[in-house]
């Protein structure tokens, strides 16, 4: 962003030219002389702001559907947020999380290579209280998860990472499914140390318990579908077809569809002293006449004129007129 200058800075500014404070050639040297940015090498930049700001309304709405999905499974009160989307290298976040945390590797076809999932330990204990009948309080002390505790993560967040390809549908149908578990950062090598990641950081709150959980999603992994994540693909609107399997299915369910179909005989219009006096053999006499076609209504519109019979000693309706767009007036 350009910056402007007050009036007061303008007027100093003229009068240190005036006096000869400044040089105005010096500043014209200044000017032209190539700018020198340092690049560190070692954080590439890789994913570029627009980039950065899609994978945050991405994942905005996987932090509510996680809401939502870790609300009903625990049965208490769950608040996950997005805190943060920035890009760092992988070696920067294997050292910025705990020594003991819950890493879930994923894969998520039709993408390739793996992604984690981290959770802190307080968050992880919390969930894991819940689902045995606790309270969901965070440990005092933080120890290795036993077999039983292991296969119980493993669910919670296998069902998980079903927001994640819920979030994803507006950019890409992925098919998450949870690779394994880990506690330990440093046995868990999914690329190079440097390699370029966007980590989305979820601020998550269970109870009285606070915590965060971090997706880490490698550079080299999304690379193929990296044109999707622009301002283009989002709000360029675009009209969707319909595959031939999807319009025969929507065809199928649409003829099977069932519709109230009433053929009136006429109407009439009584008191309540009237209706309340009906007698057996009682005769009402309608506003139609004998030789009037039946008004046949398909749920509330007039679509058919037809005249009343007997088909094998049932009752029946036979069709004599369509009425095209017309709905009978009411009297």
């Amino acid at each position: 962003m350009v910056d402007v200058l007050s009036q007061n800075e303008i007027d100093a500014l003229l009068a240190a030219l005036s006096s000869g404070e400044m040089d105005a050639e010096e500043l014209k040297k200044e000017e032209t002389q190539k700018r020198i940015r340092n690049y560190d090498f070692k954080r590439a930049v890789r994913f570029s702001k627009d980039h950065l700001r899609s994978l945050t309304r991405i994942h905005e709405n996987f932090a509510r559907y996680l809401t939502t999905y870790f609300s009903a499974q625990l049965r208490t009160f769950v608040q996950i947020n997005v805190v943060q989307v920035e890009q760092l290298p992988y070696d920067e976040f294997i050292r910025s999380i705990p020594k003991m945390t819950i890493l879930n590797i994923f894969e998520a076809d039709p993408l390739e290579g793996r992604m984690v999932l981290e959770v802190h330990p307080n968050v992880a204990y919390a969930m894991l209280d819940r689902m045995l009948g606790g309270q969901g309080n965070a440990p005092t002390k933080i120890n290795a998860l036993t077999d039983i505790e292991n296969s119980i993560m493993e669910r919670i967040f296998n069902r998980a990472l079903d927001s994640l390809a819920e979030a994803w549908k507006t950019v890409l149908d992925i098919n998450p499914r949870l690779e394994g578990l880990e506690t330990n950062p440093q046995f868990m090598q999914i690329v190079s140390p440097n390699e370029t990641i966007a980590l989305i950081s979820l601020s998550t709150k269970i109870g009285d318990t606070t915590g965060m959980i971090n997706l880490c999603i490698p550079h080299v992994v999304i690379e193929p579908i990296m044109h999707r994540l622009s301002v283009h693909h989002w709000f360029v609107a675009q009209k969707k077809t319909r595959a031939p399997e999807e319009i025969d299915i929507l065809n199928s369910r649409v003829s099977k569809a069932k519709l109230p179909i009433i053929a009136e005989l006429g109407s009439s219009t009584i008191t309540i002293r009237e209706f309340l006096s009906l007698q057996p053999g009682d005769v009402i006499t309608l506003n139609t006449r004998t030789d009037d076609g039946l008004h046949i209504r398909v749920g509330e519109k007039l679509k058919f004129i037809g005249s009343a019979g007997t088909i094998r000693d049932r009752m029946a309706v036979q069709i004599d007129e369509i009425v095209e767009g017309a709905e009978e007036n009411d009297e």
